[in-house]
Formats: structure tokens, C-alpha cells, sequence
């Protein structure tokens, strides 16, 4: 296969693992002249680094070729499609030319499982190494760490990765059967809990990750939020991704409904509450089926359903309960506690609250013991919890 050819296979291949602030399909990115070589644009992604710089990153797969059978996924062994592989020399040698290029300031590399895991995580360092001592590349690599690799790959992956990850795609040992019979939840689990362990005995801080298929496996929010607490929790996890499934043609599941979008989006949200606003498990409002509810982001259904925690007076607020407050981030609570310095706040445009914050949060406020003057409006334009 043509390198071009195999750049458009893989390239589109790894669009089914997700990034923070990553499309989920490829797009041209300022391609000049067109013709094959441009064809690598698609395949980079806007993104944002642990430190919060945002950067163009090349997402590609070194093999599409698998041994597992997983019901969701478009490379399963039983399906037929092309399949392909870089070389480490030839993928290093392109990610290079994009560096140079200027079209890619980072990389995103994952694998299918070819061989074993080991065989297929050697094939990964080998490219990532090229990039670092070949090329001279410092820059920001995420590597995925396969499931099944031994000790020394997960090692070498630490050495050489800004960020590792371990797709764990389902919240537990039953919904992980219901989706790949070749995998076992506690195998997963304890593949991310080696790799926590080298990260933690490195000379250099590398954050980790996981990602979970939505909808796939008839999983709760309930029971994903779980999971991905319990790894915030015991594992200092950086981030879970979560990724709407949509059925693949020719594959056990491609009769199965997709996820609704705004499933996954409500799952970011509570996801943020618990990992930047200091709310907890038991704090999160789910239905009966243990689900978020969809007519309201899930703070501001807590907050309705906690009307004795405001108004909150904006002058005197800590932190925490500003993050209470529908509307109001960390960053908007950082702003207020700064800008209260300078004098009382009498407005919300004086807290830096404008157009849909304020709106959101005129009801939970008060402003020198004052309600905003549409605040009773907007309470009962509200809908019932």
C-alpha cells in the first residue's frame, strides 16, 4: 500500500479514539496545492495539552490490524476491511515533515493489536523513539498503552509519552462482556494500575487517561461516572474521555441505536463536577434508570433541587459554593474573588457575569444583599426538576 494510502486508513482508523478539545472525524486544515501529501491534513486535530495549551495534532493508528473481535469496533478481527500498518522508520519519518512543515505540533499514536500486545506496543516505542532521538522532537506524544503489554513497554511508554492511556470502553466486568469476550474489566483495570505505578516511580510526571464507549453496552451514567470516580480517585486519573457509540456496518451491533450527543455532553458535565468543582458521587441527580437527566445540565438540577443552599451573597462566597452556582467556573469564581478585592459588587456585570452566565446565574445570586432585578423572572421561566 501507498503511503498516502495508508495515511488516509490509519489516519481516519484513530478518529475513534478521542482527545480533549479533538474532532471526532478528520478535516482539511489549510491544505495548499491539494494532491496526496495534503491528504495527512485531515487527520490533524486541534487539541489541548495537559497544560492547557492548544496545539495541531497528527491522530493516526501504527496497524488497523487486530486480534480482538470487540462487538463496536470497525477493525474486528471478523470484519473485512483494508488493512495496513506503518513502518516505525516511515510513520517517524512523516510526523517529522509535518513538524517541519509546521502543520503538527504533536502526535497521537495508537495500535491495534497485531501478533500480541507486546509485539504491537514495540512497533509504537519504535516510531516514538525515532521521533525523539532521530528527529529531535520534545513535543507532546500521547501513547496508548495496550492492554496485555508487559511490564517493560509500559515502562518504555512512560519514558518516552507526554500522556498515556488505557481504553477501559466499558464500567465494569458486566458491560465489558457484553461488548468483546476477549477482554476482562479487572485485566484493564489492572493494566491502568501497573501503568500508574511506573508513572508514579518515573523522574517525570506523565498524566493518564481512559475512554469509554457510551451506549454500547446498555451501561448507566450512573455506573460510568462510578468508574470514572473511583479512578480520580485511586489512580490520580487525568481525564476520562467519553465517546458516543454509533453502530459500524458488519459488526454485532450495527443495528443498535447511536448515542444521542447530548448523552455524552451531559456526561462531560457531571464529569467536570466532580473533578474541578468538589461535588461528589452522592451528589449527582440521576433517574430511575440512573441516568442524568437531560432537560438541565447537572448542576443546575442539583441546584434546584437544593434551593435552602441560596442565594449565595457574591461578595462573600468562598470558592467552593461559587462553583455551586449554575453558570460560575473556576474561572469566573477565580474573577469574582478578584475583582470583590477592588470594591463591592453591586451588578453582575461588575462580577464579570455577562449574557448567558448571568442569566444563569441571576436566580442563585445575591449582589450586597440584593437580588438581580430579573431574578424572580428567570425563576419561573425555569423548568420544573
Amino acid at each position: 500500500m501507498e503511503l498516502w494510502d495508508k495515511v488516509d486508513l490509519l489516519g481516519g482508523a484513530a478518529q475513534w479514539d478521542t482527545e480533549r478539545g479533538c474532532n471526532k472525524a478528520g478535516r482539511t486544515r489549510g491544505a495548499e496545492g491539494g494532491g496526496a501529501r495534503n491528504g495527512v491534513e485531515r487527520w490533524i486535530y486541534p487539541a489541548i495539552r495537559p497544560d492547557g495549551k492548544r496545539i495541531r495534532m497528527l491522530k493516526v493508528l501504527q496497524s488497523n490490524m487486530c486480534e480482538n473481535n470487540c462487538a463496536y469496533c470497525a477493525f474486528r478481527r471478523d470484519r473485512d476491511v483494508p488493512r495496513s500498518a506503518f513502518r516505525p522508520e516511515e510513520l517517524a519519518r512523516l510526523f517529522d515533515d509535518l513538524v517541519r512543515r509546521r502543520r503538527a505540533e504533536g502526535l497521537f499514536l495508537s495500535s491495534g493489536i497485531c501478533s500480541n500486545p507486546s509485539r504491537a506496543t514495540e512497533r509504537m516505542l519504535a516510531t516514538v523513539e525515532l521521533v525523539r532521538k532521530r528527529y529531535g522532537f520534545n513535543g507532546y506524544v500521547h501513547l496508548k498503552v495496550l492492554p496485555g503489554a508487559d511490564l517493560g513497554g509500559i515502562e518504555e511508554s512512560v519514558r518516552l509519552a507526554s500522556r498515556v492511556s488505557v481504553n477501559l470502553e466499558a464500567p465494569n466486568e458486566r458491560r465489558i462482556g457484553a461488548l468483546s469476550r476477549e477482554k476482562s474489566y479487572a485485566d484493564l483495570v489492572r493494566c491502568l494500575t501497573d501503568t500508574d505505578r511506573v508513572r508514579r516511580q518515573a523522574n517525570r510526571w506523565v498524566s493518564m487517561t481512559t475512554q469509554f464507549v457510551v451506549g454500547a453496552s446498555g451501561e448507566s451514567d450512573q455506573e460510568l461516572l462510578e468508574a470514572s470516580d473511583a479512578l480520580y480517585g485511586d489512580l490520580g486519573l487525568a481525564r476520562a474521555y467519553y465517546s458516543a457509540f454509533r453502530p459500524v456496518p458488519h459488526t454485532p451491533l450495527e443495528n443498535q441505536p447511536p448515542t444521542p450527543p447530548l448523552r455524552e455532553h451531559r456526561l462531560y458535565q457531571a464529569d467536570f463536577l466532580l473533578r474541578q468543582y468538589g461535588f461528589g458521587m452522592q451528589e449527582l441527580v440521576f433517574d430511575a434508570g440512573g441516568n442524568l437527566p437531560r432537560e438541565a445540565d447537572p448542576k443546575q438540577v442539583w441546584a434546584q433541587r437544593h434551593p435552602e443552599f441560596f442565594p449565595i451573597e457574591l461578595n462573600r462566597a468562598d470558592t467552593r459554593d461559587l462553583l455551586r452556582i449554575p453558570g460560575i467556573g473556576p474561572k469566573s469564581a477565580a474573577q469574582i474573588v478578584a475583582r470583590r478585592r477592588q470594591g463591592r459588587l453591586r451588578a453582575l456585570d461588575h462580577a464579570g457575569l455577562r449574557g448567558a452566565l448571568a442569566q444563569r446565574a441571576a436566580p442563585f445570586v445575591l449582589l450586597d444583599g440584593r437580588q438581580p432585578t430579573y431574578q424572580l423572572e428567570l425563576w419561573q421561566a425555569m423548568p420544573a426538576a
